[in-house]
């Protein structure tokens, strides 16, 4: 058991935030297989100032999915304050992140994410004004700098803990690299031996492996997980186990079936079918990956048109490994 301020938190595997994926149909799963906390996908501040009924519809919060972090992005101290104000008002999160870490170019000329790590200034009054409004505790997830040339995570993160930000995530790439190229953890690391509060490692972790190493050469206290867990929330529970010293057996492919169709269900119940199976048409895809004769049946899914179509898809390949299991 650790703590983010007074939230306790049951093991140190934590569902990072994804774009599109990140809502509460997928986080729900997440801690039914055992991480001890989510974070949602981003949320504008500057979209709460002017009321938008889709932003507001980010903010919900399943009863079933505690403790969650609401995750604002934005470079205004001043809406970034009010977003956080409603947040603290108007749901049930249990902890505000604030994004400093997104490279996309959407985010970074609303002055939000990573454009932050070049204005240092900016970003510690933005931290400021956002644990000054919230009467939870405020995150900060980062990336290590705009460049190489530019590594400012560790002083940045000494002042986010002395502006009274509870926990660091870091993820080990620059702003350039976007998703390139490979996390350098000693980034990690700095930020690790800069700060008192529990630091956070993310990036390139897909197997227990990738986290025992990472752990090693950051000295982490926790790790954030995001495109790991894509169709794959029985890592989750590979990860506890293994913190747990405990053992753990991997699913069969019946049940990784039975996972995708549990998502699909979820999301369609969270949004609606047409948009809950247009959402699976990609997700789907990722519950299959390494599963024999898998390809054509994703390149199937991307013309599924209700949930039904989804489950006959399913079925059909269910009898396909069947034979396939009879004839070896």
């Amino acid at each position: 058991m650790w703590k983010i301020g007074d939230v306790e938190l049951a093991n140190p595997v934590i569902a990072a935030p994804m774009a599109g994926i990140s809502s509460p149909a997928f986080r729900t799963i997440c801690r039914q297989f055992g991480a001890a906390l989510c974070v949602s996908e981003m949320i504008s501040d500057k979209a709460l100032h002017y009321h938008n009924a889709k932003t507001f519809e980010m903010c919900a919060v399943d009863p079933h999915e505690h403790p969650v972090s609401l995750q604002l992005f934005g470079g205004d101290p001043v809406t970034m304050a009010e977003a956080a104000h409603y947040l603290c008002e108007h749901t049930d999160c249990d902890i505000i992140d604030i994004n400093m870490g997104c490279p996309v170019s959407k985010v970074l000329k609303a002055h939000g994410g990573s454009y932050l790590l070049g204005e240092p200034e900016l970003a510690v009054e933005v931290v400021k004004a956002v644990v000054a409004a919230s009467n939870r505790p405020v995150t900060v997830k980062m990336r290590a700098g705009i460049d190489e040339q530019h590594i400012v995570c560790a002083d940045l993160a000494r002042r986010f803990e002395e502006a009274g930000v509870q926990a660091i995530a870091v993820h080990g790439r620059t702003r350039s690299q976007m998703y390139e190229g490979h996390v350098h953890p000693e980034y990690i690391r700095m930020v690790k031996e800069a700060v008192k509060i529990p630091v956070i490692a993310n990036g390139d972790m897909k197997s227990v492996a990738d986290v025992q190493a990472m752990i090693a050469a950051t000295g982490c206290d926790a790790v954030m997980i995001g495109r790991g867990f894509l169709g794959r929330p029985y890592f989750i529970r590979e990860l506890t186990a293994w913190f747990a010293g405990e053992p753990c057996v991997p699913p069969t492919e019946d049940e990784r079936l039975d996972m995708c169709m549990d998502h699909a269900r979820r999301l369609c119940a969270e949004m609606g079918e047409h948009q809950g199976i247009r959402n699976m048409r990609g997700i789907g895809a990722w519950y299959l990956s390494g599963m024999p004769y898998s390809t054509p049946v994703k390149a199937k899914m991307s013309a599924l048109a209700s949930l039904q179509d989804l489950q006959d898809l399913l079925e059909d390949y269910r009898n396909q490994l069947s034979e396939y299991r009879q004839a070896v």
